[in-house]
């Protein structure tokens, strides 16, 4: 008589507890797996033709729940860039953050990562300059 409860406790736990252990699959447990997050959040902004883009990089930090600590820090711009592109980048990166948090931490990563800043930098390039030396060693002469 009492295998029979035992087996339901067993199967409801296998229910239950397998939810909970597939939550912690789900969650963030590592700093590739943020990165990945946080780059699927990224949406460059639209750009006339011919816009070179950016780069821009942006200094943050997170608690514990995966919420962010204070406000995000603009730490660096391409230099070449205009107010006006400064502007828009600066939004889509404000934008990709709040798509992403709360970011879903394990509680090992939470209590690893809460209060530790870091740094993202996003490029968005889209024509990389050429270099403008002449690379010797590729130039083909007939002696």
């Amino acid at each position: 008589m009492r295998s029979i409860p035992v087996a339901i406790l067993l199967i409801l736990a296998g229910i239950f507890g397998g939810g909970q252990a597939l939550a912690q699959e789900d969650g963030v447990s590592n700093l590739a797996a943020m990165s990945e997050r946080l780059k699927g959040c990224w949406q460059p902004p639209d750009l006339p033709r011919g816009n070179p883009g950016m780069e821009i990089t942006v200094q943050f930090t997170f608690k514990r729940d995966g919420n962010l600590l204070g406000r995000p820090r603009i730490t660096y711009e391409t230099h070449e860039a205009t107010d006006d592109e400064r502007i828009i980048y600066r939004t889509a990166v404000m934008q990709a953050l709040q798509r992403c948090v709360p970011m879903p931490f394990t509680a090992g990563m939470g209590a690893a990562i809460a209060g530790r800043p870091l740094t993202i930098r996003f490029d968005d390039r889209r024509t990389h300059p050429k270099p403008k030396e002449k690379r010797a060693w590729l130039t083909t002469t007939t002696l």
